[in-house]
C-alpha cells in the first residue's frame, strides 16, 4: 500500500480473539509536526488461527454519523470486494486506543479531521481494516471549526475542497493495495 505521506510507527500490539479463532495485529502510524498529530493511520489485520474454524468475519463499516458521511461504497479489486467510507469526525484524544500516542509525548488535537476507512476479507483467512485520517487544517485552506459547516447537505467552499482532495488521496491509497502470496 502506498501511503500518502511519510508516517512513522508509534505503537503496535497483538490482540487474541479465542472465541473467533483469530489473532489481530494492530499498527498505529502518524505524521506529526511540532509534537502534534497531523495524520493518523491505523491498520488492523485479523488472521484466522484455527484452520478448522469457519472463514474469518468482520462487522460492516459504519459511519459515526450520517450527517458527516460523504461516501460509502464498495470497489472490486480483482475477485476481492472492498468496502469503504469517507467521513468528517473529530479525534478524541481521551480515547483509550490513542493513549500510546500521547505517551510518546505527541498531542492529538480534538478538532475536525477527514477520515477514510476500508475493510476487506482476504481468502477467508484474513480481515484487513484500515483507518486513515488527516487534520482538516493541514490542507492549506482556511476552514471552519463550526460543526454545521461540515454537514453533508451544507458543506461548501474550502470545507468541500478539503473533502474532495482527501477523497482523491484516500481512494488512491486504497487502490494501491497489492496482494502477494508468500
Amino acid at each position: 500500500m502506498e501511503l500518502p505521506s511519510e508516517l512513522h510507527l508509534v505503537h503496535s500490539f497483538l490482540h487474541e480473539n479465542p472465541k473467533e479463532s483469530s489473532l489481530t495485529r494492530v499498527y498505529f502510524l502518524i505524521k506529526e509536526r511540532n509534537k502534534r498529530v497531523e495524520e493518523m493511520l491505523i491498520v488492523q489485520i485479523g488472521d484466522r488461527t484455527n484452520p478448522q474454524a469457519g472463514p474469518i468475519t468482520a462487522p460492516p463499516l459504519r459511519p459515526y454519523t450520517e450527517k458527516k458521511m460523504f461516501l460509502w461504497d464498495k470497489r472490486k479489486k480483482g475477485k476481492l470486494e472492498v468496502d469503504y467510507l469517507i467521513q468528517v469526525m473529530a479525534w478524541n484524544p481521551d480515547a483509550p486506543s490513542l493513549q500510546p500516542i500521547k505517551r510518546e509525548g505527541v498531542s492529538i488535537p480534538s478538532h475536525w479531521v477527514v477520515q477514510g476507512q476500508f475493510l476487506f476479507i482476504y481468502q477467508g483467512e484474513h480481515a484487513v481494516y484500515v483507518r486513515y485520517s488527516r487534520d482538516v487544517n493541514t490542507f492549506g485552506f482556511k476552514v471552519s471549526e463550526e460543526e454545521k459547516n461540515w454537514e453533508k447537505g451544507l458543506i461548501s467552499g474550502n470545507e468541500k475542497r478539503v473533502v474532495e482532495i482527501f477523497q482523491r488521496i484516500f481512494l488512491s491509497m486504497m487502490d494501491s493495495v497489492q496482494f502477494k502470496n508468500p
